[in-house]
C-alpha cells in the first residue's frame, strides 16, 4: 500500500515552504522540470523530475516533509522508496535538500541503516543559512542586530540613499544590475526570462501563492542595490540581491534588506530568511563578505545536512555521479580561478 496519495498539482496544501508549494511546480515546468504532487498524512509533497541526455531522469524534492522527525528514519526512507514508483523506468536517482538542522556527520549515522541513501555530490539549496525572527517592534529588531549592521543601516540614511518599492516594469534595470554582481562576484545567474516568468506567474495567482517584494535603493539617481524577496505563509525569503560597483561606501545594500525586514513584518512575516551562507566564519573562504554581511542582521544561523540521494538505477547512477563530480571541479575549481 503507497504511503503517497497523487493528487493534482493545485491540490497542495499552502504553508511557509514556497519550495513546495503549487506555484514553485507551475513555475519550474517552464523551465525544464515536470512537477508531481502528492500528499503524506496531509502534508504536501512536491516532486520534480528532470530529463537528462540519453532519455534518462532525476528527480529532485526542494525542502520537502518539514513535519517529519528525523529520527524517525524508516518512516522518512519508506517515503522515499515509495516515490520510485512513480518514476519513469529510466530513473536515476531522487535527490532530496533535507530539511533538517543537523550535520552532515550526524545524517550519515541516521542513513547508515539502509545504506541506499548517499550524500549528493552538490547541494542544489544552500544547507546554510540565517534565519531573522520578526517579532517586536524596528527597535527591538534593530537592537538584536550586530552594532556594525545598525551604524551602516543608519548610515546608509544619513548619506541620502533613498529606497523604493518597484513594480514589475523596473525588473529590467534590476537584472543590468545583477549581471553586474554577477561578473564580479563570479556567480552564476538565470537568463532574464526566468525571473520576468517568476514574477509574471506570481502576479497572475495573486493571494494563491507566494508574491515577491522587488525592492530598490539608490542614491542622486545612481541605482545601488535591489533586491527580490518572496512572502510566503508567515516566512520571507530573501531569494536575489544585487549591487553596484560604485558608491559601496553609501552602504545601500544594508538599505535594501532593512526595508525588506519592514516590509515582511508588515505582511504579517515572523521570519526572515537570509537563504543561504558559508559554512562557517572562515577568512579563507571566497564568500567570508557574505557571511559577515548576512549573520549581522542578527537571525539564528542554521545548519542543514545538504542534498542526499536515493539511488534508482545503480550503473546508471554511478556513472551520473561521476559526471557530477566533473562539472562540479570545472564550475568550482576552474572556471573561477
Amino acid at each position: 500500500m503507497s504511503l503517497l496519495t497523487p493528487v493534482e498539482l493545485h491540490e497542495l496544501p499552502s504553508g511557509n515552504n514556497f519550495l513546495q508549494s503549487s506555484f514553485w511546480g507551475e513555475f519550474k515546468s517552464l523551465f525544464g522540470w515536470k512537477p508531481h504532487a502528492f500528499l503524506y498524512h496531509g502534508v504536501g509533497v512536491l516532486m520534480l523530475e528532470r530529463k537528462l541526455p540519453g532519455g534518462f531522469v532525476m528527480a529532485y524534492l526542494p525542502h520537502p516533509l518539514k513535519t517529519l522527525d528525523p529520527a524517525e528514519n524508516r518512516e522518512w526512507g519508506e517515503v522515499f522508496l515509495d516515490l520510485r514508483h512513480f518514476l519513469p523506468r529510466k530513473a536515476l536517482c531522487i535527490r532530496c535538500d533535507l530539511p533538517w538542522e543537523m550535520t552532515v556527520e550526524q545524517t550519515k549515522e541516521i542513513f547508515r541503516s539502509p545504506s541506499e541513501f548517499k550524500k549528493a555530490v552538490m547541494d542544489i539549496q544552500a544547507p546554510d543559512t540565517v534565519l531573522v525572527s520578526l517579532e517586536g517592534s524596528e527597535d527591538e529588531l534593530l537592537k538584536r542586530m550586530k552594532t556594525k549592521t545598525r551604524y551602516n543601516i543608519r548610515l546608509s540614511a544619513r548619506r541620502g540613499v533613498e529606497v523604493h518599492h518597484e513594480d514589475a516594469e523596473f525588473l529590467p534595470r534590476w537584472y543590468r544590475l545583477y549581471r553586474e554582481t554577477s561578473d564580479r562576484d563570479r556567480i552564476a545567474i538565470h537568463s532574464y526570462e526566468y525571473y520576468r516568468k517568476l514574477l509574471e506567474i506570481a502576479g497572475k495567482r495573486g493571494n494563491e501563492g507566494p508574491s515577491f517584494k522587488l525592492i530598490s535603493a539608490s542614491h542622486e539617481g545612481d541605482l545601488l542595490a535591489s533586491v527580490i524577496v518572496a512572502v510566503y505563509g508567515n516566512t520571507a525569503t530573501y531569494m536575489y540581491g544585487a549591487s553596484s560597483n560604485e558608491k559601496r561606501n553609501l552602504m545601500a545594500s544594508y538599505a535594501v534588506q532593512w526595508e525588506a525586514m519592514k516590509t515582511a513584518s508588515a505582511a504579517g512575516c515572523m521570519t526572515y530568511d537570509l537563504f543561504g551562507i558559508p559554512p562557517a566564519d572562515d577568512p579563507g573562504h571566497p564568500m567570508h563578505g557574505l557571511y559577515r554581511f548576512k549573520t549581522g542582521f542578527g537571525g539564528r544561523i542554521v545548519h542543514r545536512p545538504g542534498a542526499w540521494d536515493l539511488p534508482v538505477s545503480q550503473p546508471g547512477y554511478s556513472l551520473f555521479r561521476r559526471l557530477e563530480r566533473a562539472r562540479f571541479f570545472y564550475f568550482k575549481k576552474l572556471k573561477k580561478r
